[in-house]
């Protein structure tokens, strides 16, 4: 027992010493490491650092399907160019064509009867007539008249109501039409498929979605969509001067000229560019165009931006005027109000 009791006490004092290195090594400071990218520098003597996303300059337009359906073909590909109006992708359309086919067929119908109640009534107005033209009462009775000038107002109502029904009909199958042509999703305007994120044979959906089934973007003219944290944002102005750097890319700097404030804070979505993307920073979003650069730049590339802060920024706010100039600032036990030892008669009589 005696030996395992000396053993148990030098295991206890070698963890001692152990535990004692562990805390004063850790103590030390440690190098640090060279990083591997050289981290941007603002060019200006004050500024505002935000961070920024490269977007088309009439901005990107997210392609949705007008209902939910399956889709049967898709026309373009990434990289394509289209104009204003070319077609995108196709839904299935049989339920609709044969939606049509039931329509077209109602529509000769419904005029045939139009036509028919037509000759009906000019039939009916050229007995009238007749019977108007006799003057012998033997020959033409007042009922005869009557009669047929009733016979004739009444086609002359149904005539109405086949009319009627005939503009229903085909109005019903204009809908259809209208339906149909909404199946092809087409470009809303001249620009670039930056993404397609759908293929024929996928069912597309109008809700519940979390990327477009296509994004269009003109690559022409390019802008930088800077985000602000809102505690900054009392720091910026309109045209202030800005500068931005591609991730990585400290060594070419790209000069940025102010376009626009959007005047609403914002959550700050520009990790993903979704709107369903859950942060709870809130961003002043602030629009700089720029030429595009030898090097090249995409759509959706992340950028470090400084922007030149407002020269009249709000003033740093003075500092709290203290209540008890007589008392000293450190705390204590000795009296209720600045809880000090008083150190004169007038201070004793204020603090006790």
């Amino acid at each position: 027992m005696t030996i395992l009791n000396r053993f148990s006490v030098w295991l206890a004092v070698a963890g001692a010493m152990l535990a004692a290195w562990v805390v004063l090594t850790a103590g030390k400071n440690q190098p640090m490491p060279t990083p591997i990218v050289e981290p941007p520098r603002s060019p200006y003597e004050t500024t505002v650092a935000a961070t920024g996303i490269i977007e088309a300059a009439n901005e990107n337009v997210r392609i949705g399907p007008p209902m939910a359906g399956l889709v049967t073909k898709v026309f373009v590909a990434v990289g394509d160019r289209v104009r204003e109006g070319d077609p995108l992708l196709q839904l299935d359309d049989r339920d609709l064509r044969a939606q049509l086919v039931a329509r077209q067929a109602a529509i000769p119908p419904a005029e045939a009867q139009v036509e028919e109640q037509k000759y009906r009534i000019g039939d009916l107005d050229t007995q009238l007539k007749r019977l108007k033209s006799v003057r012998d009462s033997r020959a033409v009775s007042e009922d005869d008249v009557k009669r047929t000038w009733y016979a004739s107002e009444m086609a002359k109502r149904a005539l109405s109501r086949y009319e009627a029904t005939l503009k229903q009909v085909i109005a019903q199958r204009n809908v259809i039409f209208i339906f149909l042509d909404r199946l092809t999703v087409r470009a809303p305007r001249a620009a670039t498929i930056l993404q397609v994120n759908v293929r024929a044979g996928e069912f597309a959906l109008t809700t519940g979605a979390t990327e477009p089934l296509m994004l269009l973007g003109d690559m022409q003219q390019l802008q930088v969509r800077a985000e602000v944290d809102e505690v900054n944002a009392p720091l910026v102005a309109p045209n202030r001067p800005g500068i931005a750097y591609l991730k990585g890319n400290t060594a070419q700097a790209i000069p940025l000229t102010f376009v626009r404030i959007e005047p609403y804070i914002v959550p700050k979505k520009s990790l993903t560019g979704d709107n369903s993307e859950r942060v709870d920073t809130r961003v002043l979003q602030i629009i700089y165009r720029f030429e595009r650069p030898a090097f090249p730049i995409y759509a959706g590339q992340q950028v470090d931006v400084f922007i030149e802060r407002a020269p009249d920024g709000p003033p740093a706010p003075a500092p709290a005027p203290d209540p008890d100039p007589g008392c000293p600032p450190r705390r204590c036990t000795c009296c209720r109000e600045c809880r000090s030892p008083p150190r004169t008669d007038r201070t004793a009589d204020r603090c006790s």
